[in-house]
């Protein structure tokens, strides 16, 4: 028998990211999830050793003993977050509002901004940069925490509406729903100067469930993408995207 050419224009187009194999891609996720993992837990280790009530960016201003344990952890949380972004499949959401920008994008993004925020921290006390108080180095941990906060709110929405993750869809919109209704209360209690500590623990809340949804989002596509993978009995080889039928096999083979 000989093998027939199949014509170039007949091939389909490969997507980019399928040319990094999703066993790969699977690993990078883990990674990823490991790092989100080890960036929450170092983030309690440093609030629960605070002598003394702290807010969450508190916790990295240079004169506090748990500054260096919380560059660490939100270096970590912006590694884990790159490494979703490069490595997670393409996202369908339903809204076209929520398609603009890809996930993947806005979720690097916000890597980016927290990798700022983890290295340039705020001073003591962490004042809003304005009038007396402000300072370039607490304007600019402020501007980046809140981009990095805002960009992995909107990819929650983005992946809450996604038409092909179900169960990840679902995760996503109770985690988008609970840090805003918790971090909207701490934050409207904290500019009321109205019971601030119960603020300060309200975004602690939010900070933690935000960071579970990361950890969550990679395992969550590191499984996904490892089921993609669908090797045949005995052979290790892919499944075909398509039943070998005898007209495709006469197509491809001819005597």
């Amino acid at each position: 028998m000989s093998q027939t050419t199949v014509p170039p224009a007949s091939r389909a187009a490969v997507p980019p990211r399928a040319i990094v194999p999703p066993r790969v891609r699977a690993a990078v996720l883990w990674v990823a999830a490991a790092l989100a993992t080890t960036g929450l837990v170092l983030i309690w280790v440093a609030r629960l050793s605070a002598d003394r009530f702290l807010y969450v960016s508190e916790l990295g201003a240079a004169v506090e003993p748990t500054a260096e344990v919380f560059r660490v952890a939100l270096a970590c949380v912006a590694a884990g977050a790159a490494l979703v972004a490069v490595a997670a499949p393409r996202m369908s959401p339903r809204t076209r509002l929520l398609t603009a920008v890809p996930p993947g994008v806005v979720l690097a993004v916000a890597a980016v901004s927290f990798g700022v925020a983890s290295q340039v921290t705020c001073t003591q006390y962490c004042p809003l940069p304005v009038g007396p108080a402000f300072t370039w180095q607490d304007l600019i941990h402020t501007v980046s925490a809140v981009i990095g906060f805002a960009g992995a709110a909107f990819v929650m929405l983005q992946v809450a509406s996604d038409t092909r993750f179900r169960r990840l869809a679902r995760f996503s919109a109770f985690s988008a729903v609970s840090v805003a209704v918790i971090a909207g209360v701490g934050g409207l209690l904290s500019l009321l100067r109205f019971g601030t500590q119960v603020g300060g623990v309200l975004e602690f809340v939010a900070t933690t469930i935000a960071l579970l949804w990361l950890v969550g989002l990679a395992v969550l596509l590191a499984v996904e993408t490892a089921r993609s993978v669908r090797p045949s009995a005995g052979t290790g080889q892919l499944q075909p995207s398509h039943p070998a039928t005898p007209d495709r096999v006469a197509a491809t083979y001819a005597e």
